[in-house]
């Protein structure tokens, strides 16, 4: 025989509290990065995250759009003429360097300059050496193409002292003039707009439900900064989880890369569905082992390259071969951009500050290209430089 008892207030209250927080504890277990709650099943909805997905699609298609306008300077210094320029690439080999440097020779012809290209070979002591060499040459400005200025302090120093502009392609985390190292300005998209994106580009297409391997190489403090950041924008999802960070520096990527995916690829199965790498050129390296394990090209794992979107990334994009999206840099545009800020340089003004803004290129708005090269730069820069 149960007998009947009249409720206390408090206890009755303490009651629902511990069942409230139980049931919160249970879901915020559900929600933690790492999880095992497989794709289509979320506590946050049938989206996984719905008001990051909202605020993802909208900036999605904004990035994918292809009928920008030119946004950059349309003033500035005519052309100084007679200068000599060193492009110091951190090893061309990286198409994003090699890229920018090509952009750099052509608007030299239409300036009238002279270029000199020096490949570091993606080496510490191969950089250095480059960067002496340049220094040795007395150009009238040198460009650091790629690497970290930190790694070639001393070299930099001399170029100072010798009065030397030194202008960095990805050479330091933000665009901009920078105070240390000293660069009259670093040109490159907003590292923290291309992270941004192309985790929005996961959270978009997956629905907010992802299991994501991200590609890095740690080694480059830029490219460490991206990773970091790809890793906090695809956190803002609870359903979009980051199966493993891969640290493989760029210079031995194409040994390494399809290891790593074979072994990936055993760990993880089906649940990897997406990838995000800092450089297209690892979808290159890892289409072989994607291959090998029966993967189809156009996936899963649905790939998206952070930078820099050179020929080959374009090409498996349109085959829809191992590679879904890339974050292009607009090389040819940053190459032209690089000589119109050496010829503010040259005439005692200050760097334009101009951003280029971040883009996806996809087969669905590519139309065939193997380059992102928008509209209206070369125009603007000729009518400034009276070119």
């Amino acid at each position: 025989m149960h007998r009947n008892r009249k409720a206390v207030p408090g206890v009755a209250r303490a009651r629902t509290v511990t069942i409230a927080l139980l049931a919160a504890a249970t879901a915020l277990a559900g929600c933690e990065r790492g999880s095992s709650h497989g794709p289509g099943v979320s506590p946050t909805g049938p989206g996984g995250c719905p008001a990051v997905q909202a605020r993802a699609r909208t900036a999605v298609t904004r990035a994918e759009r292809t009928d920008v306008p030119w946004n950059g300077p349309t003033s500035g210094p005519a052309a100084v003429s007679g200068r000599t320029i060193v492009y110091v690439a951190q090893t061309m080999t990286n198409p994003g360097v090699a890229g920018a440097a090509q952009g750099v020779r052509e608007a030299a012809r239409v300036i009238g300059w002279k270029v000199r290209v020096i490949d570091g070979e993606g080496t510490p002591a191969g950089i250095q050496a480059a960067l002496s060499e340049a220094v040795d040459l007395r150009p009238s400005g040198i460009v650091i193409g790629g690497f970290d200025p930190g790694s070639t302090a001393q070299q930099v120093a001399r170029a100072d002292a010798a009065r030397i502009p030194v202008i960095g392609w990805h050479a330091v985390a933000s665009p901009g003039p920078s105070a240390r190292p000293r660069l009259f300005t670093n040109v490159t998209t907003s590292v923290e707009d291309v992270a941004a994106i192309s985790a929005q580009w996961v959270v978009s297409r997956s629905r907010g439900h992802a299991g994501v391997v991200l590609f890095t190489d740690a080694s480059i403090p830029f490219a460490r900064h991206k990773s970091d950041l790809i890793r906090k924008g695809l956190a803002a999802c609870p359903g979009v989880r980051l199966l493993a960070y891969e640290n493989i520096p760029i210079p031995d990527a194409g040994s390494r890369t399809p290891r790593e995916v074979s072994s990936l690829l055993s760990r993880f199965g089906t649940s990897w569905t997406y990838s995000v790498a800092i450089n297209d050129l690892y979808f290159a390296d890892a289409a072989p082992a994607f291959r090998a394990a029966g993967k189809q090209g156009s996936g899963p794992p649905f790939n998206i390259g952070a930078g820099d979107g050179d020929p080959s990334a374009f090409q498996r994009i349109d085959g829809r071969q191992y590679q879904a999206a890339t974050v292009p840099e607009p090389l040819s545009l940053q190459g032209w951009q690089i000589v119109d800020e050496f010829n503010r340089a040259f005439s005692g003004r200050t760097a334009s500050g101009y951003v280029t803004p971040v883009h996806i290129s996809t087969a669905a708005n590519s139309e065939g290209a193997t380059t992102w090269d928008p509209s209206g730069y070369r125009e603007a820069y000729r009518r400034i430089w009276g070119r």
